[in-house]
């Protein structure tokens, strides 16, 4: 049984919102339209892409709010698994939580924050000969460099200790941060986009216009590799469910922000993307290393990197924050059913906030990105966080036959159709994913097979399940 969570209830429907839409909203719409571009090599899929991502993580929103508003309970995926599935399915998720999906994305974002703070702040790194020094082999994986770019390492684990801390010491104090960052961010991407239709040389041909449009299998292929790098991009909704049990009027206020949050975002991206075609056509876009940077240069001249950097770091800092905010929660929930270390399901006593699991987040991430392995890591976050949002809609249906009298604040829009549409596309993703990463491992595109090692790093949680689950029965026994 969970143990109930004595977390108090801080956060509001504008908090709630914010941390949506300053999870999902980091470097996603930065870095990830110009290898969207280059997979699809048209303009108008790159916008269809867009939407199509952002519709399906709206139908994913609208399934999990069903779920947040009839259990709002601090864990969100984990506590559902445990009803849907019981206490090994809903473990398998927490460990791989913790040790793939949700510490991986905040660690490639802090790395980026700091990669781009790098620009004003000019930070020292050593030299190559240094930086090769020193090798960690992963067999059939490849060697990782933890001396590399240890300047921008360090102040990435400087970032996310200060925002552990700030949310150690409040949950009010975290949400109010997140409140402020999302302001600031919508605010700076306006004027991005502002900048770019107002004051750009573009064109609306580059709306239309591509040299080689991908055809056939080759589109079919590419569509389904962009979708995996919008559906990063788009990642962070879920955050909400895990902090359900600390949100005031969790019955209306989840559904609520899920929806609001999700439809910001899907605005925010397109335009974004819209704007970047005004000004640079799908093939330069394509070949470019900083669209952003590339796209405001046309607008701003010579100030656009400075721009752009400054930018990046804002929007990242409020995606570290929410998802530092959120996604411990899951280890913390783990923890107070006693089915991972017991100690991260404490809460500090002062100030009612989950120190333990938050600084054990801390830790780990800080050894990602220490290990520069987070890239890799994040290509397999998206593939097993799908595998969760998929289980998640099949659990509805379980529910809703094991707990018809439970009650239900919010039900799913359209269902069963919009949820059964989820679940057939969530299986076609995945499915067409692993053949591609299968096909590119083959043809020597990339070093491992990032599906397949994701459900592997997974499956290294089922010896530690029934670990946990013998010490739970002896201290019980005790």
């Amino acid at each position: 049984m969970s143990q109930t969570s004595t977390l108090a209830k801080r956060i509001g429907f504008w908090s709630a919102t914010s941390i949506i839409i300053g999870s999902i909203i980091g470097s996603g719409v930065f870095m990830k339209p110009a290898s969207m571009a280059a997979q699809l090599g048209s303009p108008v899929w790159l916008t269809i892409v867009w939407v199509i991502a952002g519709l399906f993580s709206l139908f994913g929103a609208l399934v999990y709010a069903e779920l947040g508003a009839m259990m709002p309970e601090t864990g969100g995926i984990y506590v559902y698994f445990r009803k849907m599935f019981g206490d090994f399915f809903a473990f398998l998720y927490g460990w791989a939580a913790f040790s793939v999906m949700n510490t991986a994305a905040v660690a490639a974002i802090a790395f980026v924050c700091a990669q781009y703070a790098d620009y004003f702040l000019q930070l020292p790194r050593f030299d190559p000969v240094t930086e090769q020094s020193v090798a960690w082999h992963l067999p059939f994986i490849g060697d990782l460099y933890p001396l590399k770019n240890f300047g921008v390492k360090s102040l990435a684990i400087t970032i996310i200790a200060a925002l552990t801390w700030l949310n150690y010491r409040s949950v009010k104090a975290g949400s109010s941060f997140q409140v402020v960052s999302t302001i600031v961010k919508i605010a700076v991407i306006g004027a991005l986009i502002i900048g770019i239709f107002f004051f750009g040389n573009g064109s609306v041909q580059h709306f239309f216009q591509s040299e080689n449009p991908k055809q056939g299998g080759a589109l079919l292929s590419g569509v389904i590799a962009a979708l995996t790098g919008a559906f990063f991009a788009y990642d962070g909704w879920i955050n909400i469910t895990y902090i359900a049990g600390e949100i005031k009027q969790p019955q209306r206020n989840i559904p609520k922000s899920l929806f609001t949050g999700v439809i910001v975002c899907i605005i925010v991206y397109v335009l974004v993307n819209q704007a970047y075609l005004y000004v640079l056509p799908v093939e330069k876009i394509a070949s470019s290393s900083l669209v952003a940077s590339d796209a405001i240069g046309m607008a701003l001249g010579s100030t656009g990197e400075a721009a752009v950097a400054a930018m990046i770091v804002i929007c990242t800092l409020g995606s570290i924050n929410g998802n530092v905010m959120a996604t411990t929660r899951v280890t913390y929930a783990m923890g107070k059913d006693r089915v991972f270390m017991p100690w991260t399901g404490r809460e500090h006593k002062k100030f009612q906030t989950p120190g333990n699991a938050l600084w054990l987040h801390a830790a780990w991430i800080s050894v990602l990105i220490i290990s520069g392995s987070f890239d890799m890591l994040a290509d397999m976050m998206v593939f097993i966080t799908w595998i969760a949002y998929g289980l998640g809609a099949i659990g509805i249906f379980m529910l809703r036959k094991k707990m018809p009298d439970l009650d239900r604040p919010y039900k799913i829009w359209m269902h069963p159709f919009v949820t059964l549409l989820f679940i057939a596309f969530t299986a076609v993703f995945l499915s067409i994913t692993v053949y591609n990463d299968i096909t590119n491992y083959i043809n020597h595109r990339q070093p491992v097979v990032n599906s397949l090692l994701g459900i592997v790093i997974t499956a290294l949680g089922i010896p530690l399940y029934f670990y946990f689950k013998t010490k739970k029965t002896g201290d019980v026994h005790e």
